[in-house]
């Protein structure tokens, strides 16, 4: 595995957004994939991880699913070392992925039988407290101060709560009700987690792209549309604490694709700016999007409506730009990365055979372009930036001292550079001090650090650091 990584990038514990000219053109967002039967369950699950790596993923998704993790009742329920816990997979999940230099997102997902009275996993628990309980425990376990188990810093909440199939009831008679039952399961797992993990980030939503809005009289297939659901989540609670909405904004039709026009309140990646502009309106701030899936399956693997490998692979590269283009969207996350099985999706950017689509290289291409991050820059302020540095976190212990190199530039002008010893933090990041930068609005700043270990083991990042304009 190689050790010296390219666009690793900072985690914000709050980001700001803002329509900055230009920022079309910046190297803004953390990319990645979605994919576990690739990366946690495949015998070449490492192999996967450093492709993926090599592709320029910066990121990697995956579901802790509570209804398996948990199958009975765990008698000391903040202590993931109970017998009732399954966490094997996981923790070599997320293990794997700081040792390739990739942050991990984790969506907490699925009620057990134990906890809700018997029913399948759609339905919330009966008394939330397990629920916290369980986030408690996840979230201290990967709190990157515990040897061996690696560190996530991003959290989600559920998987698409707008789909009967994942969150029930939808409906009451003709009523909608899943978004105030889903603003109290997401409250319920952010505690936990912030009680695991103070500086951890939590991202609400995670919705699928389309919804009916109107009861069909199966629980199971009631569906509500994303823009909707979000909207009546506000309702019930305006001040809901998450750092980001996450949403899948899938084309309803793959030979679509990403420039698909849907009609709203469904979602595309064609409408996630009006989508961010409605997210302000309903919690009243600036709320950042995560894209937290998206992918196309392909023909011969998927007969019925797959896509070919070249429009798989020009598609990929559209929706990253359109991502890249929306001043709301913070994150990109194609699903999946290989192609595994037949009762899996054939959207992987690599065969079954580890054999390269073409989507791989145009994943590879974009990635040079779009990963990164964002961090309002403040006029007359020093700035402070926290940087991952995931693949040293690997090797060093936190607190471990790492020696720091940057330079700042504005547009191609030299505005700042030196060097400074940080403290690695157990959340995977060193802090770089810069001192009172010029912010001139309309105007790009590129952060470059490069930072190094006591055995030289170096991770060099880039990251746009941003003004209002």
């Amino acid at each position: 595995m190689p050790r010296s990584l390219c666009a690793v990038l900072f985690s914000v514990a709050a980001l700001a957004v803002f329509p900055v000219a230009g920022a079309h053109a910046m190297a803004r967002m953390p990319v990645g994939f979605y994919d576990d039967p690739s990366f946690r369950w495949s015998p070449e699950a490492t192999a996967n991880f450093a492709s993926a790596q090599r592709a320029g993923a910066t990121i990697v998704h995956t579901l802790a699913d509570w209804s398996q993790i948990a199958l009975t009742k765990p008698a000391q329920p903040l202590n993931g070392s109970d017998p009732a816990y399954r966490l094997g997979d996981l923790d070599q999940f997320v293990a794997d992925a700081e040792s390739h230099g990739l942050q991990v997102l984790v969506t907490i997902t699925g009620t057990p039988r134990w906890a809700n009275g018997g029913k399948t996993p759609n339905y919330p628990p009966k008394n939330m407290t397990t629920l916290t309980q369980f986030a408690h425990m996840l979230a201290a376990r990967y709190d990157g101060a515990h040897d061996g188990f690696g560190a996530v810093t991003r959290w989600s909440i559920w998987n698409e709560p707008n789909l009967g199939r994942f969150l029930a009831p939808q409906y009451r008679g003709k009523k909608i009700v899943s978004p105030a039952t889903y603003a109290k399961l997401y409250l319920a797992a952010y505690k936990g987690i912030k009680a695991g993990n103070p500086i951890a980030q939590v991202a609400a939503g995670e919705t699928s792209n389309r919804g009916r809005s109107r009861p069909t009289g199966v629980v199971g297939q009631d569906t509500v549309a994303p823009a909707l659901f979000a909207q009546l989540v506000a309702k019930a609670n305006p001040h809901l604490p998450f750092v980001a909405w996450a949403t899948h904004p899938y084309p309803s039709v793959y030979a679509l694709g990403p420039g698909q026009k849907v009609a709203w309140p469904n979602l595309g990646l064609s409408t996630m700016t009006r989508f961010g502009g409605s997210l302000k309106q309903w919690f009243h701030r600036s709320v950042p999007i995560w894209i937290s899936e998206y992918g196309e399956q392909t023909r011969p693997e998927y007969p019925s409506g797959g896509v070919t490998y070249a429009k798989q692979a020009a598609d990929l590269q559209k929706a990253m730009q359109l991502a890249q283009q929306s001043p709301y969207v913070q994150m990109f996350i194609w699903f999946v990365f290989r192609d595994s099985t037949s009762a899996t999706w054939a959207s992987g950017v690599e065969k079954r055979s580890g054999a390269k689509k073409p989507s791989y290289a145009a994943f590879a291409r974009q990635a040079k372009q779009t990963a990164g991050q964002t961090q309002q820059l403040t006029k007359n302020r020093s700035v402070s930036v926290k940087v991952a540095v995931p693949l040293l976190s690997s090797l060093d212990p936190a607190g471990s001292l790492i020696r720091v190199s940057y330079a700042l530039l504005a547009g191609a002008k030299p505005v700042e550079k030196g060097a400074q010893a940080a403290k690695l933090a157990p959340d995977q990041t060193v802090t770089v001090k810069l001192t009172r930068p010029a912010t001139a609005k309309k105007t790009n700043y590129t952060l470059t650090v490069t930072a190094t270990d006591g055995n030289g083991e170096r991770s060099k990042q880039t990251i746009a650091l941003l003004t209002a304009s």
